[in-house]
């Protein structure tokens, strides 16, 4: 079992930066695959982008691909998305997201979520 608290989200003008936190519960850290992932109104929940156990391997979506950056700190228990160049279609509520596997995950499918942190770009 793991626990997963996003932090890091807030108003932001388009253009701007964010960092994202997420912080796990629990000593096997290093056994878990990490996503993070976006929900807006209206829409579906949209992958941006994963992290393999070790962090040298990861995956982004088209959307994100070049603005954002994922990386993790295995002692800290810790995995972050670096946002950058954000815009107004970044608004949404970010969550991060758990599977107990060495490979990079770039599905849905994984095990444990955190409660999401909302991400407001202004125009």
């Amino acid at each position: 079992q793991v626990q997963l608290v996003e932090s890091g989200g807030g108003l932001v003008q388009a253009g701007g930066s964010l960092r994202l936190s997420c912080a796990a519960s629990g000593r096997t850290f290093s056994s878990y695959a990490m996503g993070w992932f976006r929900q807006a109104p209206g829409k579906e929940r949209e992958l941006l982008a994963a992290i393999n156990w070790s962090g040298d391997n990861t995956f982004y979506a088209d959307s994100v691909k070049g603005r954002f950056t994922i990386s993790r700190d295995n002692a800290k228990n810790t995995v972050y998305l670096q946002m950058n160049s954000l815009k107004p279609e970044d608004t949404a509520v970010y969550y991060c997201a758990a599977r107990r596997t060495i490979r990079v995950v770039t599905t849905g499918d994984y095990d444990y979520w955190g409660q999401g942190t909302q991400v407001t770009v202004s125009s």
